[in-house]
């Protein structure tokens, strides 16, 4: 599966839990992004100038924090975020 299909579906996912997901110029200190809250509610922000496969990491990285059973996705992108769940269960 490529890069921006998998990117797509994880946005799909995002905005399926009700997530807001923003591309916006981040410093290098930041780092490429992550989940965070803005007035109560969920957002990931990602680094506008990453790279497809740093975008897709930080937002299943992000994805791996919410219960996504009520969420359809393809296996290959389901294995992609459990493996971010269980790197940070470790």
């Amino acid at each position: 599966m490529k890069h921006e299909a998998i990117l797509e579906e994880l946005e799909a996912a995002a905005s399926a839990l009700s997530v807001k997901v923003s591309y916006e110029s981040l410093q290098a200190i930041m780092g490429a992004g992550g989940l965070c809250r803005v007035r109560g509610e969920h957002r990931i922000i990602i680094d506008k100038r990453a790279q497809v496969g740093e975008r897709v990491a930080t937002l299943a990285q992000s994805l791996a924090k919410f219960d996504l059973s009520g969420v359809e996705l393809s296996p290959a992108v389901r294995d992609l975020v459990r493996h971010y769940a269980l790197r940070r269960a470790s």
